[in-house]
């Protein structure tokens, strides 16, 4: 705009120059405040353009995995409906993501708004890289608690305030064979521990002996912790700094899982189910806790006259008092940066993703399962028979604790006490032991802040 104003203006004074001397001082004048009111007009203009361009916010955003390439085509929609605001989405590998985010905040250079797995908010809130929402949620008509499953909600809060708003959820339910089941005289699943255990008991006993009732692999810690819930056991104590491993609790769920194993219910390694849906297909596996990314790959392997013999369950518990027992409340979480300068226009973003039609269509993107319960109604959701278990887990859901150092207490070292215990390497009691003496090395520097923080 800047070039064509010079260039006209340049174009317009040649004129002037060449044919001054033959034309008559009037019509000169003329051609000067010609190129006078052109030049004003055309800056006129040139404002204007820069004006609109500035009006524009832009916002930065940054989602993880698949995410990060299906949302972009939600945005376009929510530019239309908010002509002043511009979405600049980046996609961002999880391998790499926690790693970028902490060093994009380290360098002041955070995205406005950002995706963070669930178990995250606690470390990204102790940062002080992510903003306290409870104001926002306030004053918005689109987000508020009642809207999403209760132990959903719970993860994104610590000390009584929000950090991050679900995004889309999973949890772990139970997919089994029923035509298998139905032979062991179960024609329901298992609604408590000793149904389990009898169910799998009775499974094996119509099997091949290199076959097995159910695949509960020690490289996966989910389900020790799961089971763990159930029985009431708390993981940690004194305020989150020490490891509670060794409660009775804690040992009566862990050794119960660890007997299926020893008792040839679920097979020994990991290294002997190469693949666990062609393993179902097989009936060589039977029953397997797991979570709803899982669904499209059952499908896959389970067709023809095998399409109709597998489901999936909420999970047992411990007992009858309440079914289904409790299982993880797993997820991702929208969270907008502390330090963005564009919080309004941030915040109408998250609002959108959160709006039951987008969640939906997100769902019809990539699978991934609404958080906010309304979006459940679409029958997409509400008529697929395999989503129903998954519904009704979210009615009973659990935080893991909110520390930032939990993903490195059950990576790095349940896992690992769960496969000596497999294979009789350590007593059940021995490996809780060292366990949480790990877990106390792991909870010094936890326990040097707070005290710290204390005087």
């Amino acid at each position: 705009m800047k070039s064509l104003l010079l260039r006209r203006v340049k174009q317009l004074n040649q004129k002037k120059f060449l044919h001054s001397g033959f034309v008559n001082p009037l019509k000169s004048v003329l051609s000067a405040k010609s190129a006078c009111i052109l030049f004003f007009i055309l800056s006129v203009l040139f404002l204007s353009c820069n004006q609109k361009k500035d009006s524009q916010t832009e916002i930065s955003f940054w989602a993880m995995g698949a995410e990060g390439e299906f949302v972009q085509k939600l945005v376009p929609e929510f530019e239309k409906q908010n002509p002043g605001i511009k979405v600049k989405v980046q996609m961002v590998p999880w391998t790499a993501a926690q790693e970028k985010l902490v060093t994009a905040y380290a360098s002041e250079n955070s995205p406005d708004v950002y995706q963070l797995g669930n178990t995250w908010v606690p470390q990204f809130s102790a940062l002080g890289a992510i903003e306290e929402l409870n104001s926002w949620i306030q004053k918005s008509s689109i987000v508020n608690q009642e809207k999403y499953f209760e132990g959903i909600w719970d993860t994104n809060v610590l000390d009584n305030e929000v950090f991050g708003i679900p995004w889309y959820v999973d949890t772990r339910v139970m997919f089994y064979r029923k035509d298998v089941l139905a032979k062991a005289g179960y024609n329901s699943p298992p609604k408590t521990w000793d149904e389990l255990y009898d169910c799998s008991k009775k499974i094996k006993a119509n099997l091949p002996v290199d076959k097995y009732p159910i695949y509960i692999p020690t490289n996966e810690w989910a389900p020790f912790v799961i089971f763990g819930l159930q029985a009431k056991a708390k993981l940690l104590k004194n305020n989150a700094t020490y490891g509670n491993f060794q409660s009775k609790e804690f040992e009566f769920a862990f050794s119960f899982l660890i007997n299926f194993i020893k008792e040839k219910l679920a097979p020994m390694s990991v290294s002997q189910v190469t693949n666990i849906y062609q393993a179902f297909a097989e009936e060589y596996l039977n029953m397997y806790i797991s979570g709803p990314w899982n669904i499209n790959e059952f499908k896959k392997w389970m067709k023809g006259n095998l399409a109709d013999k597998w489901m999936t369950a909420p999970l047992p518990n411990i007992s009858n008092e309440k079914y289904p027992g409790v299982s993880l409340a797993g997820g991702s979480s929208l969270v907008m940066s502390k330090h963005s300068k564009k919080k309004e226009s941030a915040w109408k973003f998250i609002e959108y993703l959160s709006t039951p039609k987008v969640q939906v269509e997100l769902f019809h993107l990539i699978n991934d399962l609404p958080a906010v319960k309304e979006a459940w109604n679409d029958p997409s959701l509400k008529d697929d028979i395999y989503l129903k278990a998954f519904y009704d887990q979210f009615q009973n859901v659990q935080a893991t604790p909110k520390i930032p150092e939990w993903e490195q207490i059950v990576f790095s070292k349940l896992q690992q006490y769960a496969e000596y215990t497999a294979r009789g390497t350590m007593s059940v009691e021995e490996a809780m032991k060292a366990m949480d003496g790990d877990v106390n090395i792991i909870l010094e520097k936890r326990r040097w802040m707070i005290e710290r923080n204390s005087k």
